[in-house]
């Protein structure tokens, strides 16, 4: 949907907050652990993952401690088509995706991971999420390493053993050949316009969820 974000937030909204039957905080599942996770370390790592609207994401990720930054972008296409209006037509093989750099002392792979399926997005729907469709707003999670593909998919065979949400997960585990930075105007979007009607609607409710549900990472 090519500028249905920009349109939306010019648009009258007639709907309650808590109306949209999309990921809500009463939705938001409880997940188990990862049994297969990362031990703590020295240094930083970082992870790319795509889940929707790359806005709500970084915005989520942006209050988890031991996160020290969280970029929006794109990833699963090449170089000359890493651009908005592009990726936008969702034939670029593109998802919008964001990169966290964390300090893997403070943080571990697993409970990003767990962030990610339980807060930040619905890993139950296919090329779309909440009011946004398309494969550039797919699920997936890119592993740069065997180690970091590992705790992946152990987490989501573990998810569906457990059977932690009413319909399969959809989340592809794929390689990462490279991430490209969005446009400056899409970097800390929510922070820049926390009243925007898409970020009040369909954002604002995952903070809320990742204080509500991790209040121990929330900052």
């Amino acid at each position: 949907m090519s500028h249905f974000r920009m349109l939306f937030g010019a648009v009258l909204v007639t709907v309650a907050l808590g109306a949209w039957s999309g990921w809500s905080a009463a939705a938001a599942p409880k997940l188990p652990d990862p049994a297969v996770d990362d031990a703590p370390s020295k240094g930083s790592a970082t992870l790319v993952v795509a889940g929707g609207c790359f806005w709500g994401i970084e915005d989520v990720f942006q209050h988890v401690k031991g996160v020290t930054n969280a970029v929006s972008g794109y990833s699963g296409g090449s170089a000359r088509n890493a651009e908005y209006e592009l990726v936008s037509t969702g034939t670029t093989g593109h998802a919008e995706s964001v990169k966290i750099t964390y300090d893997a002392s403070k943080v571990t792979l697993g409970t990003l991971l767990k962030v990610f399926f339980s807060v930040a997005h619905d890993p139950t729907q296919l090329n779309r999420q909440g009011p946004d469709t398309g494969p550039q707003y797919r699920s997936a999670i890119f592993f740069s390493s065997e180690r970091q593909q590992r705790v992946m998919k152990s987490y989501i065979d573990q998810l569906n053993e457990a059977k932690a949400f009413s319909r399969p997960i959809v989340t592809q585990v794929v390689p990462l050949t490279a991430f490209y930075e969005a446009e400056a105007e899409h970097q800390d979007f929510a922070v820049r316009h926390p009243t925007h009607r898409y970020i009040v609607i369909n954002d604002a409710p995952k903070v809320a969820d990742l204080q509500r549900e991790f209040p121990q990472l929330y900052r």
